[in-house]
Parts: structure tokens; sequence; C-alpha cells
């Protein structure tokens, strides 16, 4: 299952409640309204933070109306992005797309304005992480997206339960462990030999960081399934290391974002969680104020580095407003509005200058032993090398294909016949 964020009322508190917004209907650009006021919709889904940054730009530009359609989740959202590209209109000024839907809507580049043409002239591409502009450039040179934010990933942790086995728990000792996957899989292993409990949560949740560090997904560059091997493509081996964990007792078999993984944090069901930013307020709404001071974060990941999450703004050709709706999009996903938009909702943000202010660097979180995780993750957003290449199909082989495959071997099946099984689906979507 995709999951751009958790939606964070505090990435550094506590985890916000989603709530489910049906999309809102309507036609694309809004165009002008009866008192000669530029209207303009833009369409986001769980939380960006943007709700008092719209009431700011309206304020900075009385010509302009903006109305923000939100919805609660991003499958809906993206089902009606897709829907409406496919009817010719429908859609927002402004549309948010999650990385984990961008292959799809990288696809359809055509459809969407090349922000580089209609966007400020004063938008220059290094505000952003390189690999954050590279992912939604299309191979013809068009950016059709800003970035907002990211995930980048560290390493979480229980501290008691790692002293229970007889490991180290400090900041610096447990980088050794979480150094490689290799070290990280071997501590798993004397982890459950001491104590007889699971080491992470679900195999899923360890593939998918795992093959999101190779150059290219499930696609080589000229849009060729490798998954079964070529073009330097690892997935066997990695599919190999996380089933072999799984074999010897390291998973907790919990679905994420079920209620049983929810539930397995306050019922301390695993000992370490791959940990973009916004897993953060996740952990803590869901192992409660009885566990805090008990998990930590690391700045280390095994492989050095990767990124989970994060979205841009899109102006669709549908609309009426474009320049306007770029000039909007710009202004949001500027330095300044995105730290505003982090302290607001916790989304972290990818923006260079962003990521060398105080006002982020000097985030701390009380819940995680008041690390400074707003510099911790700064130090790992700068680790991701380059953005991976995903093919269109990559997304619905991770979700409904790579992860259901895991699934049935910690449910038993034999990891060879579930790998066949992947092999099978995986042409099939490519088709």
């Amino acid at each position: 299952m995709r999951y751009r964020r958790a939606g964070l009322a505090k990435v550094l508190a506590c985890t916000a409640v989603l709530a489910a917004v049906a999309t809102a209907c309507g036609s694309g650009g809004s165009g002008t309204s009866s008192d000669g006021k530029v209207e303009l919709t833009i369409a986001t889904f769980n939380e960006f933070g943007y709700e008092e940054l719209l009431k700011e730009y309206e304020a900075a530009n009385p010509n302009v109306k903006v109305t923000q359609r939100k919805t609660g989740q991003g499958a809906p959202h993206h089902q009606n992005l897709f829907t409406k590209l496919g009817a010719g209109s429908g859609l927002a000024d402004v549309e948010a797309v999650e990385e984990g839907f961008l292959s799809q809507v990288m696809a359809k580049s055509g459809q969407f304005e090349d922000l580089k043409e209609i966007g400020p002239k004063d938008v220059r591409e290094d505000r952003w992480l390189q690999w954050k502009v590279d992912a939604v450039t299309t191979k013809d040179g068009k950016l059709i997206g800003y970035g907002t934010d990211i995930g980048p990933l560290a390493m979480c942790y229980r501290k008691d339960m790692l002293e229970a086995a007889g490991l180290p728990s400090d900041a610096e000792g447990v980088k050794a462990l979480f150094a490689t996957w290799d070290s990280y899989f071997q501590a798993g292993d004397t982890y459950v030999q001491k104590t007889g409990k699971p080491w992470f949560d679900s195999a899923a949740q360890i593939f998918n960081p795992m093959h999101n560090q190779e150059k290219t997904g499930y696609f080589d560059r000229d849009d060729k399934l490798v998954i079964e091997g070529g073009n330097g493509n690892n997935d066997k081996k990695i599919w190999d290391q996380v089933t072999s964990a799984v074999a010897r007792g390291q998973s907790a078999k919990l679905a994420a974002w079920s209620p049983e993984w929810q539930t397995g944090f306050k019922e301390s069901a695993f000992a370490t969680k791959t940990c973009p930013s916004w897993m953060l307020g996740v952990i803590e709404g869901n192992a409660g104020p009885d566990h805090k001071g008990k998990w930590a974060v690391t700045a280390a990941f095994p492989g050095g580095g990767g990124n989970w999450g994060g979205s841009y703004l899109t102006v669709p050709k549908q609309g009426k407003n474009k320049a306007e709706a770029a000039k909007l999009a710009a202004w949001l996903t500027a330095p300044e509005q995105q730290i505003k938009a982090f302290k607001a909702k916790g989304t972290f943000p990818s923006q260079t200058e962003a990521l060398i202010s105080p006002e982020l660097l000097n985030q701390t979180s009380e819940y995680f032993g008041g690390e400074k995780v707003g510099m911790l993750f700064a130090e790992q957003a700068n680790k991701v090398a380059a953005a991976q290449y995903k093919g269109p199909q990559d997304g619905e082989i991770q979700d409904n294909v790579v992860s259901p495959a895991l699934a049935s071997v910690e449910q038993g099946t034999s990891p060879d016949e579930a790998w066949a099984k992947v092999i099978e689906g995986a042409k099939k979507a490519a088709k």
C-alpha cells in the first residue's frame, strides 16, 4: 500500500487524525468570478499544511480567490485525478501528486503544463534537491511539477528492547547495527535469538525501501520490465534477503496501516521500524504516551539513504488560468512557505534553503528523547544521490503484486512459489 505520509498534526509531537473528505466535483479551471476575481482551485489530500497559507496568498493577491479541494486519503484523490484526465475536464487548476503515483502521471505528462514555460521566471530548479527535480522532469526536459515535501529515511528503534537483547541502544552504538542491510539482518538474528520476538513489522516494509534504493525500479529507462534480472536489477537478491529473514523469525507479520499493525506499536510487537520523517508522528500516535522516551531515531539507514513519500504540485492543461495556477504553485513551494507547512503539519521540505534554515534544523522531538530531528532528517535528505526511475506500472507492481506476495510468504507460502507469482503478476501488469 502506498502511503504518502501520516497527515501529521505535529511531526514532532502527535499524529493528526485523518478525516476522509470526499473529492469535490466540478469543472477544471474556474475562470473569473462575478466580481472580477481570478478563481483558482487546488486539489490536495491528507495534510499539506496549506490552509493558513492560502489565506495569506489571497491577502497578498486580492484579485485572486482560492478554493481548496481536500481529500482525506491519497488513493481516492489520485483515482479522481486519473478519471478526469481521461474525461478531459473536471480537474482543479493545481493538482497535487504523490510520488507513489508519479510514474503514472509521468506517462501522461502531455496533459500537464511545462512549468519551465508557464511558471514564474524567477523559479530556478536549484530551489529543490536535484533528485526531487529529476523525478518530475520528462525525458524531453519538461518540468511538470513543483516539489512540496519529501520523506528522507532514517531508522527508528526501541531502546529498551535492544538493551534487553544485549544490543547497543545509544545513538552512536546503533549506527553499526544499521550500517548495511547485512548488518541489520545480523542484528535481527541476535535479537530474535535472545528475545524470541520479531525484529521488524512486516516484510513489505523492509523490501520496499531496499528496492527503492536501486537506480531503477521494476523497469529500465526504456520502460522494459527488468524484475527478472538484468540492467543491474537486484530485486531477486533483495527478495531472498527479506524472505530469509522472515523464515528466521524476524517479521512480526503485521500489514502496514492495519489495526493490528497500529496496535503492534502499543504492544511492543517489534523493535525496529524503517522511518521516513513523517513516521515519527505515526509512531507516537500509535505507541502512545506510555512509550515516550523508549523510541529513538538514528541518523543511519542501511545502504546509505533513501526517500519514502513526498509530493508535487502540477498544473493540468485543462485549466483556464494556467499562468495564475503556476504562480500559486510556485509560491506554495517556496522555502518560506514550505517551512510554515512543516511547522503546521510536519511536511518535511524539499527546498535546499529550507534544509539549512535554523527554523527547521533546531526542531526537536521530546517523544524521541529530545532528538534534533530537523537536523537529523535534513542530513538524511542530503544522502539521497538520485531519483529512482520508475516505469508507468511501477506502483501497481509494488502495491498489487510484490507486497501481497511478501505477505503470502509470511503466511506460509514458499519464497520460490511466491516469487514465481511476482514474475507472473509483473508481466501481466506491464502488458
